[in-house]
């Protein structure tokens, strides 16, 4: 089945549909907000407040942040107002008269809105005395907004732009009913305890070091390390088996081959340029280049097509403080980059190999749901119109060929072609942006990539761009909150650890380790002067997958007592007998299982 973009607001009846009206709703909420503010903090001054996924938000002028304390009193004050149950009224004011109105109450950033919109007339909405630029629309009365919390608080620039003056923005959530709150607040406790960044150093996978390192920059410890070692070499094996072939490209090249490229143009402010003996470098934001010329280094044949080359590639992006997030948005990343060179003829099977490839990867990672877009083409592009045109049907013919469901993302194309991007849901139902499949008919123009047909004629060669995982980093953090760190068997960094009970029981311990170790399993000894009890507390709150525990019966027996995570003890059996039945069981387990 296949899905357009937008939303509907009527339903066939012409009524209004209940996510028409949760958007209502939390627009009225933002407006509670703010009159609550204003009447606590009446030198505040109102940005905007608009109603966005999972809630709303409205930023505030003021000359201090907002505390935890600050946001209950203003909460208190919100459900006052919900009880008067007043009515929302709206108005239409001419645009002179409502500057006049919102400067003599100092609201500049009111009247620089109402400036910008350039209109004759301008609505407003009214509730208990406050008045407020909006254009609707809301809910009849206070009343009816009974469930809601406020969330948290952050600085937020004036329009999103760092020069203009920092406000202080409240994010908070409503419901229709207490239940739907309720469940949703509960969630968010859920995503809580998942924060990869909290995980992240509690399971010992990574560190960064913005003070001293720089910002937005991955250091990975031995069990993140092995995490990504993991994801990797079945990523590798997985290509060569799908006929690509492995290649690496410089982390540092020349600005002409980005000038050429289109990215010095297009991509300048993410791009770091290094100038050395009056030459320009720089450090790569995208492997596509380097890819090219290697398509280059040889003379080209239709028996070469399609050329699938691959590479794990590191890049760098500059991306502001402001955005950074753990391993979601940073500086230096990885990706599972590949480009096809490929015939016109051979696009649509190519895309649909990389899209059954994406939709293999996910399941094998446990993402058995996710969701496609296509962007089209940007206000600003290379190439021309036709070649876009052609390039978004083919992706979308695809999508419908596979039945996969999609949405159209308007005018948010690359700068050289229109893509698909793949977002996964997880196991909290939220989604993650992942795979991407670019078309791309015009950077080949400006490179003059083409082969030798069989009637002995030079053509175009056509791209594709592809990432499965996309940044690697970012595919972690995802699969860090999916687990909530109880990864499976496979993809654990540690799956087994041997617990000895007591000092003599140690070179036991060692032993058993090293044969588990021979055998393939990922395994370490927990031989410290500790009780057996805190032994297995650390470890089960490390998520280990199985822990093994060596007594002197199990010593004199040549066994293992084993406990699987969770809990569970499923009973003493020599080290061969547990690698043959952990291989059988989780080589058996269904990869989409839920989590």
């Amino acid at each position: 089945m296949v899905r357009a973009g937008g939303k509907t607001e009527k339903n066939e009846n012409g009524m209004e549909t209940s996510q028409e009206k949760l958007h209502s709703l939390r627009h009225s909420c933002a407006h509670l907000l703010a009159s609550s503010v204003k009447k606590l903090y009446p030198q505040a001054k109102l940005g905007i407040g608009p109603a966005i996924e999972d809630g709303f938000y409205y930023d505030f002028d003021v000359p201090e942040p907002f505390t935890d304390e600050d946001l209950a009193r203003i909460e208190e004050k919100m459900h006052e107002e919900s009880r008067e149950n007043l009515p929302f009224e709206r108005k239409e004011m001419d645009a002179a008269d409502a500057v006049s109105f919102f400067r003599e109450r100092n609201e500049p950033y009111k009247v620089e809105l109402i400036q910008d919109l350039g209109q004759e007339r301008v609505s407003l909405y009214r509730h208990n005395g406050f008045i407020d630029l909006c254009k609707g629309p809301h809910v009849a009365r206070s009343g009816e907004i009974a469930h809601f919390k406020l969330l948290s608080t952050s600085g937020a620039y004036w329009r999103g732009d760092e020069r203009n003056p920092q406000l202080f923005r409240i994010y908070g959530t409503v419901f229709p009913g207490k239940d739907e709150l309720d469940a949703y607040l509960n969630k968010l406790e859920e995503i809580k305890k998942r924060d990869h960044r909290v995980l992240g150093r509690t399971l010992g996978l990574f560190e960064m070091y913005p003070e001293q390192a720089g910002a937005g920059l991955v250091f990975y410890l031995p069990r993140g390390a092995q995490l990504r070692r993991t994801i990797e070499e079945w990523e590798r094996a997985e290509h060569r088996r799908r006929g690509y072939q492995e290649v690496m490209t410089p982390h540092i090249m020349d600005q002409k081959l980005w000038e050429k490229s289109g990215h010095l143009e297009f991509y300048r402010e993410y791009m770091y340029p290094i100038e050395k003996e009056h030459q320009g470098f720089v450090l790569k934001p995208m492997n596509c280049p380097g890819h090219i010329l290697l398509y280059k280094s040889q003379l080209r044949s239709w028996r070469d097509l399609p050329l699938r080359l691959f590479e794990l590639g590191t890049v760098y992006r500059y991306e502001k403080s402001g955005v950074l997030h753990g391993l979601l948005r940073v500086r230096g990343f990885t990706q599972d980059d590949a480009h096809i060179f490929c015939r016109k003829e051979d696009l649509e099977a190519e895309i649909d190999g990389v899209l059954q490839f994406v939709q293999d990867t996910m399941q094998k990672f446990g993402f058995c749901d996710f969701d496609a877009e296509i962007s089209t083409r940007p206000g600003e592009y290379i190439g021309e119109a036709q070649d876009w045109d052609l390039a978004e049907k083919v992706l979308e013919e695809v999508l419908k060929r596979k039945r996969i469901s999609y949405r159209v993302n308007p005018g948010d194309g690359a700068f050289y072609g229109p893509k698909i991007d793949i977002k996964l849901n997880d196991a909290l139902g939220r989604q993650w942006q992942c795979a991407t499949v670019q078309l791309d008919y015009n950077i080949p123009k400006r490179f003059d990539l083409t082969y030798r047909s069989s009637s002995g004629e030079d053509l175009r060669v056509v791209m594709i761009h592809r990432v499965l995982l996309g940044s690697v980093e970012r595919f972690i953090a995802t699969l860090i909150e999916h687990y909530g760190g109880r990864f499976p068997f496979w993809l654990a960094p540690v799956q087994a650890v041997v617990l000895s009970v007591s000092e003599d029981t140690r070179e036991y311990a060692g032993r058993v380790r090293a044969a588990l170790t021979a055998q393939g399993i990922r395994a370490e000894a927990d031989v410290r002067d500790e009780t057996l009890q805190k032994k297995i507390r650390e470890n089960e709150l490390q998520k280990i997958p199985y822990l093994l525990i060596v007594g002197r019966r199990e010593q004199d027996a040549e066994k293992v007592s084993v406990r699987r995570r969770g809990g569970k003890n499923i009973g003493t059996m020599t080290p061969e007998e547990f690698v043959q039945r952990i291989n059988k069981e989780e080589n058996a387990s269904e990869v989409c299982e839920s989590q």
